[in-house]
């Protein structure tokens, strides 16, 4: 693909938040490019909206610091990914253990019917005379 334009580092705006430098593309949208890509060697910066590419001319050296978002960092620091209480007991509103599929309810056997394993039904209410 050709480029459209080779622009200068200093001409683009440069967001320190979202670390992504971006330029005004003919077409109304922006190009933009990340300094993670932009440290990796990239110097290709594409418009979302058309085809236009421009090419960046920059030197390694004046390029700011690449600090990592929080988000990786925690990422990269939990390592391991909780995906919820499949296979692993877990605890209901009663506070009471219970194991995966196995559902407890008010009655305690289960099949939410109101009664008990006896099929006895239980009730708090008193009945009026």
């Amino acid at each position: 693909m050709s480029i459209y334009e080779e622009i200068e580092i200093e001409d683009l705006d440069f967001n320190p938040k979202t670390q992504v430098y971006s330029y005004p593309c003919p077409c109304g949208d922006k190009f933009s490019i990340t300094l993670e890509e932009l440290w990796d060697g990239e110097d290709i910066a594409t418009c979302p909206s058309c085809t236009l590419r421009i090419m960046i001319i920059y030197e390694e050296d004046d390029l700011p610091e690449l600090v990592e978002s929080d988000d990786e960092e925690e990422d990269e620091e939990d390592g391991d990914e909780d995906y919820g209480d499949e296979k692993e007991g877990k605890k209901g509103d009663s506070g009471e253990k219970k194991e995966s599929g196995e559902e407890k309810n008010e009655d305690g056997d289960g099949d939410g019917d109101g009664d008990d394993e006896d099929g006895l039904i239980k009730s708090t209410k008193k009945l009026a005379v």
